[in-house]
């Protein structure tokens, strides 16, 4: 099997590997952004505002209005004022795709046209939101706008204020939202400073359906009046903000449809038990996550846990699935962090029937190959998973212990393949290929007894982050995934990449995007009704 070659990383092209895909490469912050968001650098205010860019771009969901096409106009040949001549619920709907400024503009045309602006859904971003000289600030636009509009507010997106000296309007905003029954909220501070504490009157906007909010304290719950829920709530985003141990199941018991729930940047040690009969998808990213238990989940199928910061001591990640039938994608989990835990399993003793997670068939792992106790634990780890269809890792970088290369070669030399990797997996990604023996003896290792294997793809690492051979490198990988005993013909192709190091940062909106099959394929396969 001669695999397809991907452009090399030595020349890649402008995409990296998402030019094989056909694919629009997504929007990524930059490496010093990343680097920024990793280590968690936010005491110069220029870090803070990499880390709020990553938030906006990479976390948040898209302002609608953003993606709809700006309308330019020229008056009929004729004369004749068309527009004017539209009945006022179609107009109503073509001012509430407007930007809010545009919006409000119409009001001037007549008086037609500004009760038709007040009854229309109110569609606000602060972002669109441009003082000039003479004009008010953007919170005193924010309020006017706030106050004037009767509603409904159907999204409002406030993302461009420092609020820690606005703290009376920010509590009026939420009366107001929460009176006019706003939908859809973002709510981003500007920082410094990082905890700026949110009102307990968050709790009042029970009409909401999905709630981001970003760099803030969060509000006492023990400040929630008894009864208070949240019956609409179906999407829950929390990004950088300080929070107390029980603060989010909270929220949980309080949203009996909550269906994706999104947490990035916890710094303090995140302890979460998952109890809910509704939640789909939750994904956590970019924070110190001493343990995560799954107790009662029965619709939970997306459980992604990514880019992990190391907790104090040097302790590792607890995962606890419990019950939870229906998880199909799992990831990122690491080896050398993650202490899996199956009811009353741990990954390093032999499981049962009783005791794997049959429901998983996509899993995403994070191994760092020059580790040798990071390699003995990718078979204990795959046992787990004997239904397991489709299979990503990500090969960590890590320092070379002495005498680890030659244990890793003889440990896959000798290594019996686990039943899913003979019988079972179709699907092989491997990603940050730097040519190293570790890398090349596991790949040597999956190909000689993956019998139903039906597409393979290889990325390497970007060579200007990570100096390797790209030439050798290509050249190992082609030779290890040579021979196979697969019965299908292999897809096999073998990417460059212009990434940053490590692979692109975390994508709220890729890990809940339910229109793709797999969360974690860099080459998205959309999903359609007839299953195609």
């Amino acid at each position: 099997m001669a695999p397809r070659r991907g452009p090399k990383s030595g020349k890649p092209s402008p995409a990296g590997s998402w030019a094989m895909s056909g694919q629009k490469p997504p929007t990524n912050v930059d490496s010093a952004t990343a680097a920024a968001v990793w280590r968690g650098c936010c005491n110069p205010d220029g870090d803070t505002e990499h880390l709020r860019t990553y938030i906006r771009t990479e976390l948040l969901p898209a302002f609608p209005a953003v993606e709809a096409a700006r309308f330019a106009s020229l008056p009929a040949r004729d004369g004749v004022d068309r527009i004017s001549l539209l009945p006022d619920a179609l107009l109503r709907n073509i001012v509430s795709r407007l930007f809010v400024t545009e919006a409000a503009a119409t009001a001037l045309l007549a008086s037609r046209w500004r009760r038709v602006w007040l009854s229309a859904p109110l569609v606000l971003s602060d972002a669109y939101i441009s003082p000039r000289g003479g004009s008010p600030p953007i919170t005193d636009s924010v309020s006017y706008i706030l106050e004037a509009h009767p509603g409904p507010f159907g999204c409002v997106h406030l993302v461009s204020s420092r609020m820690g000296a606005h703290q009376a309007q920010l509590a009026r905003w939420l009366d107001l939202l929460a009176a006019k029954g706003v939908q859809e909220l973002v709510l981003l501070n500007r920082p410094l400073p990082l905890d700026v504490p949110l009102p307990a009157t968050l709790f009042s906007v029970t009409t909401l359906t999905r709630l981001y909010i970003g760099l803030w304290k969060f509000p006492d719950v023990a400040r929630i009046p008894r009864g208070t829920s949240f019956p609409y709530l179906r999407e829950l985003g929390i990004c950088s903000v300080v929070m107390e141990d029980g603060d989010i199941e909270s929220v949980i018991a309080r949203s009996p449809v909550l269906k994706v729930l999104s947490i990035q940047g916890n710094n303090k040690g995140l302890r979460l038990r998952i109890v809910s009969q509704s939640i789909r998808c939750v994904q956590i990213c970019g924070s110190v996550l001493e343990s995560i238990t799954v107790v009662k989940a029965p619709l939970l199928d997306r459980l992604i846990l990514e880019g992990p910061r190391g907790n104090t001591g040097g302790f590792s990640t607890r995962v606890l699935i419990g019950d939870a039938p229906k998880l199909h994608a799992l990831g990122i989990l690491e080896p050398g962090n993650h202490i899996l835990e199956t009811r009353d399993i741990v990954a390093g003793i032999k499981p049962t029937s009783r005791t794997m997670l049959t429901s998983v068939k996509t899993l995403s792992l994070k191994v760092r190959f020059g580790n040798h106790n990071d390699v003995k634990m990718l078979p204990t780890f795959l046992r787990c998973f004997p239904n397991l269809e489709k299979l990503h890792i990500t090969s960590g970088k890590c320092d070379f212990e002495a005498g680890s290369a030659r244990l890793n070669l003889k440990f896959w030399e000798l290594a019996k393949p686990t039943e899913n990797v003979k019988s079972c997996i179709k699907v092989l990604s491997f990603r940050e290929f730097r040519g190293e023996i570790g890398e090349v003896a596991f790949i040597k290792f999956f190909f000689r007894n993956a019998r139903v294997l039906e597409s393979a793809s290889i990325s390497m690492a970007n060579p200007s982050v990570t100096p390797f051979c790209t030439d050798e490198a290509f050249s190992k990988a082609s030779k290890a995934s040579d021979k196979t005993v697969s019965k299908s013909e292999i897809n096999m192709v073998v990417l460059g990449s212009t990434g940053p190091e490590g692979g692109s940062l975390w994508n709220f909106k890729k890990g809940a995007d339910y229109t793709f099959d797999d969360p974690f394929s860099a080459v998205q396969m959309r999903v359609t009704k007839d299953g195609e």
